[in-house]
């Protein structure tokens, strides 16, 4: 799973990349927009944030198992996760949004100005809310989560549930209730509803993502569903590309006048919910079937997600922001992005991780000093 969440969060890097080129909103936009980017962008849309949210839950469980109780537990993941997103806030964010107003709305001040004058405002300019945590809303979605799993954990008796975790999810359950909960979430409840990132008013993502993070502390503790997952992996492989083959005809489809009509919301949101968990369900069983095997750098890659995550879309948005006007062909500028990307982050990673007093602002642990003998 170390191997999944490091693909995961990989892979989130080259989505919000991508985000420069496609049509979608995304805080500022290359010159070379292109409208078939959105088909290999489809591929992932559906899945990678609740994949985030599953390796999350399951990465809590061990994270548990740390502590004294659900109360220390929950006093360390707050101070793991609030301190940088604090940081992002005030440091991290402020680029991203500052460069957002200059290219899309005509903002004229420079960034220094508009972080002391402007962000702090608590308030909109042209229709951007400052200050943010933009793409951080993981961090606090992920914190809230975590103090529901924390009372969860202090008042529901484990074992009990686990059993039943296994019982429902050790064999077709793995694919079948939760490909229920998301067509009812995606086709019934939140029909062509967008998730906000607000925390406030965001139901559709906290009917998602909270439901995955949940399902991924339980099968931390379930052999028997990681094993259901070996065996699902192929059925669930195939209905994923179904499912993507479902929204690829709905996004091709696409104009005002049948879009018009309701009757394509539903089929649209069953084949999403379909590509989302069953895409889930065969990389787990993928991941414990094919790469359930330790390597040397595993474990610096496991520590460097965290930092990468915080700092790689200030990143991005930067570096596009400075090739603006270049004349470079959208080949060159994706390339360079991706390469600009991939060396602040380790920039970002390496650095960081020297510095005893930055190491809990970028996510990580500070290091253990080493025990001093006792002298005779």
């Amino acid at each position: 799973m170390d191997w999944l969440r490091i693909g995961a969060f990989a892979l989130l890097i080259l989505y919000h990349v991508g985000m420069a080129f496609v049509p979608w909103n995304f805080h500022v936009k290359s010159s070379h927009i292109a409208q078939w980017v959105t088909l290999p962008m489809l591929a992932t849309n559906a899945w990678r944030l609740t994949l985030l949210f599953v390796v999350s839950g399951y990465a809590s469980r061990a994270l548990l198992a740390r502590h004294a109780g659900a109360l220390q537990f929950a006093r360390n993941r707050t101070a793991r996760l609030l301190v940088p997103l604090a940081f992002g806030i005030v440091v991290i964010v402020p680029p991203q949004p500052w460069v957002e107003l200059v290219t899309r709305h005509g903002y004229a001040a420079g960034f220094a100005a508009f972080w002391v004058r402007d962000y702090w405002r608590f308030g909109l300019i042209d229709g951007v809310p400052l200050p943010t945590w933009n793409h951080l809303w993981f961090v606090v979605y992920l914190w809230i989560y975590t103090l529901v799993l924390s009372v969860g954990v202090a008042l529901v008796r484990i074992p009990r549930a686990q059993t039943a975790f296994d019982k429902f999810f050790g064999s077709w359950g793995l694919l079948i209730l939760p490909l229920a909960w998301f067509g009812c979430v995606h086709a019934w409840w939140f029909t062509m509803v967008g998730e906000t990132h607000a925390l406030v008013g965001d139901g559709i993502a906290h009917a998602s993502y909270l439901p995955a993070f949940l399902f991924g502390f339980g099968l931390a503790g379930s052999p028997a569903a990681l094993a259901a997952a070996v065996r699902l992996w192929k059925p669930a492989a195939l209905l994923a590309l179904l499912g993507y083959a479902g929204v690829l005809a709905f996004e091709l489809s696409y104009n005002a006048k049948a879009w018009a009509w309701s009757w394509g919301f539903r089929p649209y949101g069953i084949a999403h919910a379909v590509q989302q968990w069953a895409t889930i369900v065969a990389l787990i069983g993928i991941a414990e079937r094919h790469w359930n095997r330790d390597a040397h750098f595993r474990p610096m890659l496991t520590e460097a997600v965290f930092p990468f995550y915080i700092i790689h879309q200030t990143i991005i948005v930067v570096a596009m922001y400075w090739l603006l006007g270049t004349g470079l062909p959208g080949w060159a500028e994706f390339a360079i992005l991706v390469a600009a990307t991939i060396a602040g982050c380790w920039a970002f990673y390496l650095g960081g991780r020297e510095v005893p007093w930055l190491r809990p602002l970028i996510g990580l642990r500070q290091r253990q000093r080493p025990a001093v003998p006792a002298l005779l």
